[in-house]
């Protein structure tokens, strides 16, 4: 009968807020999961003469998105919600696209992570209104760091990526 049990973690936010936080930060998951990937993807195959340059930051990245991971499902339970189950939950979520490709040039990954970067944190600022709209100011302050760290991922991709 305990794996029959409901959830009904305490919580002072209305259950509609509940609801639409832990769905949100559950998108958020799969967004953190794709882009934590394909930043790995790309370490492992960077190439040119900037290598050791960009393997190293995309690892340094890499471990900043997964360390996000962890803190994103933890808040939704807090919440009373749940969160990703599975890697196929995780695929029909995301919104970070996949890179399959054999071969992506150097500034080609660096642009598209870029990018990337961009979508999550337009997708965690969407998420901090909800929170404020619903007075959720602990998952509010979360996101705000990971906004932040974000955008200076954002930053350092771009410097890589200029031409001049």
């Amino acid at each position: 009968m305990l794996d029959k049990a409901p959830l009904a973690t305490p919580t002072t936010l209305s259950k509609n807020a509940v609801h639409d936080i832990s769905e949100a930060l559950k998108l958020l998951l799969s967004d953190a999961f794709a882009l934590y990937l394909k930043t790995k993807n790309f370490h492992w195959h960077m190439s040119g003469p900037h290598f050791r340059d960009y393997h190293l930051m995309l690892d340094d990245q890499s471990d900043q998105i997964f360390s996000m991971t962890d803190a994103i499902a933890e808040r939704a339970r807090k919440l009373g919600g749940t969160t990703v189950r599975s890697i196929g939950q995780i695929s029909r979520l995301q919104r970070i696209a996949d890179n399959d490709a054999e071969f992506v040039e150097p500034l080609g990954m660096i642009t598209e992570l870029r990018d990337d970067n961009a979508i999550l944190t337009r997708h965690m600022r969407e998420t901090h209104s909800l929170c404020d709209e619903a007075g959720d100011v602990a998952t509010a302050s979360l996101l705000e760091n990971w906004i932040d760290e974000s955008e200076k991922r954002i930053w350092f991709l771009f410097e890589c990526g200029r031409h001049s």
